[in-house]
């Protein structure tokens, strides 16, 4: 087994935030700026994902989520090991195209 696969993972973000007034706006926007200044990549529209290549790597970036999170709304996040998001499936379009999932960015499998 390669136990590799299981130490580095991804760390998923998704969330459910009010976007009816100014200021729910606003919130929501310096939550994704945070998120893309914290090394997130956007997946799908309230959904990012960033690789973590240690536990507390993970542990930290959740630290971080939870401190710039708006009183309003609701965030999931999820940790995803390298096995499980090898074997996630990518579809696309229509008739249905299938595409293999992102790699860990080169920078992390230095670590």
């Amino acid at each position: 087994m390669d136990t590799e696969k299981f130490k580095m993972g991804w760390l998923m973000v998704a969330f459910d935030l009010p976007t009816k007034t100014k200021r729910e706006k606003k919130n929501y926007t310096k939550f994704r700026k945070f998120l893309l200044e914290d090394g997130y990549q956007m997946m799908q529209f309230s959904v990012y994902v960033r690789p973590c290549v240690t536990a507390s790597r993970q542990k930290t970036h959740l630290r971080r989520v939870k401190v710039h999170m708006p009183e309003e709304g609701s965030v999931r996040a999820i940790y995803i090991t390298r096995a499980q998001w090898e074997r996630s499936y990518i579809i696309h379009g229509s008739p249905a195209k299938e595409v293999p999932p992102e790699d860990l960015p080169e920078q992390t499998l230095f670590w």
